[in-house]
Order: C-alpha cells, then sequence, then structure tokens
C-alpha cells in the first residue's frame, strides 16, 4: 500500500524538482508524496520550473497541480488554500520548504537582508499553518511538516538572520503543535545539515569550503534531497501519528557533537 495514499499535500518552494537540475527539498519531497500516492500541490515564486516540475510528475503518474505562491502574502495563501479547497475539499499536509540564504554576520546584516529571511522562513510558517489548519479540519487532523535547518539548533560564523529564522521556525512549531493537538494536527520542525541542493550547490565551486564543512559530518559526506524528503514523508504519513511537537536533525551527525 501506498503510504500517502489518497492524502493531499501542499508543499512550497516545490519548483526545485525538474530532472536533469540540481533537485531542491521541496522539489525531492514533492516527486516522492507523488509516488507513495498523495495528489500534491506545488507551490513556489519560480512558475516556470515549478510547472515543469508538476508536468513531470504527471508524466511518471502521478497527481500534481502547481500553484504561484509568495509564501510572505497571506493573501496569496488564502488563494491558494481555497483553491485546494475547490479541488479536493481537504488537506493532509503541508510541507514548508520555500528559503532564502544570505551569508553575511551581525555586522554585515541589511534591515533589508534580516526581513527577507524573517518574512520567508518565520512568517511563511505562521502564515502557512494559520491557512492551512482550518482545512484541515474539514480532513479531521493533518501534519505540517517545518523544514528548517541545523542553523536552527547551532550557530556558525555567518548567515546570521537565517540562524534566527531557522530557530523561529522550531520554537514555531512547538507552540503550534501544543495548540492544535487536541484537533489531531501535528506539527514538526526538520532540520537538515549540509545537502546537495541549489541553495549549496554554490559552494561547490571552493573544495576547501566544501572539505572544511564535511570535516565536521561525522559520516563524512553531503546528504542527498531525496534523504531529506523521506523524512519527511514519514512524518506527513500516518506512521508518525504520535510524534508532534519534535525537531529532528537530519545531518549526518553535526549536531550530536
Amino acid at each position: 500500500m501506498l503510504r500517502l495514499e489518497g492524502k493531499v499535500a501542499l508543499i512550497t518552494g516545490a519548483a526545485t524538482g525538474v530532472e536533469g537540475k540540481a533537485m531542491g527539498l521541496g522539489g525531492a519531497t514533492a516527486r516522492l508524496f507523488a509516488r507513495e500516492g498523495a495528489k500534491v500541490v506545488l507551490t513556489d515564486v519560480n512558475d516556470e520550473m515549478g510547472e515543469l516540475t508538476a508536468a513531470q510528475i504527471r508524466a511518471d503518474g502521478g497527481e500534481a497541480t502547481y500553484l504561484h505562491l509568495d509564501v510572505t502574502s497571506e493573501g496569496e495563501w488564502g488563494n491558494n488554500i481555497g483553491a485546494i479547497e475547490r479541488l479536493y475539499g481537504g488537506l493532509d499536509a503541508l510541507v514548508h520548504s520555500a528559503g532564502v540564504t544570505f551569508r553575511t554576520t551581525v555586522e554585515e546584516t541589511t534591515e533589508k537582508i534580516w526581513d527577507v529571511e524573517m518574512a520567508v522562513h518565520a512568517k511563511g510558517s505562521f502564515l502557512g499553518t494559520k491557512n492551512a489548519i482550518p482545512l484541515m479540519r474539514k480532513s479531521l487532523g493533518g501534519s505540517i511538516v517545518l523544514i528548517s535547518s541545523i542553523a536552527g539548533l547551532v550557530g556558525t560564523p555567518s548567515s546570521t538572520a537565517y540562524h534566527a529564522a531557522k530557530g523561529a521556525m522550531r520554537m514555531f512549531a512547538k507552540t503550534a503543535a501544543v495548540q492544535y493537538a487536541p484537533e489531531g494536527i501535528r506539527v514538526n520542525s526538520i532540520h537538515p545539515g549540509f545537502v546537495m541542493t541549489p541553495m549549496f550547490e554554490p559552494l561547490t565551486s571552493n573544495p576547501e569550503a566544501v572539505a572544511q564543512r564535511l570535516a565536521k559530518v561525522p559520516l563524512g559526506r553531503m546528504g542527498q534531497p531525496e534523504e531529506i524528503a523521506y523524512l519527511v514523508l514519514f512524518l506527513a504519513s500516518d506512521e508518525s501519528r504520535f510524534i508532534t511537537g519534535t525537531e529532528i536533525p537530519i545531518d549526518g551527525g553535526y549536531t550530536a557533537q
């Protein structure tokens, strides 16, 4: 039996699932969810890649729809949730994967950088959860997975606003989990380490920088997007129905030290 048979899932930042290109966490998750029987709604601001990813999923036999979504806009969240209600009548899973990063110290971080990071990660988590919950009630429960980062658990020499925003996602997941557990709505955050995604790809031009990062990973390698997607799949499925309000590192052992 497919692990998400009949479930409806909304995934943000899901345009990065085009075959032959570097896969992002949202794109890899969308593809895996579709293979496991979910009706997948992909959202992003990159409409061209989003439409292509959805078309490729359909060509492979999955059910996928693409919708434009700026995760910082409550109006666009409302429009998307309304479209999903018209299409499917309910929602079983929300995965917030949209993200940006700026590698700056505290003094190098501008107000604009701070606001963008907080808006996409923290505000996006809040708006997505707020708008998804009423539709999840119609499905008699659901699972919300916020893709944070090891940056939400530990500090590094840069990426100041990214750390703050990812940490906010972790604590938001906990309080939302406590509030909505009585209704069968679960909320968890996951915390990937160094994963070969389009966000990390620019660093590969600097082998020394990559080597420095991998030296801190006990498993000694980069993670792959699908490895993260399988954790999201577990949390979205009924297999994890007793898990809520937790943060799960998936980082090759980085935060175990």
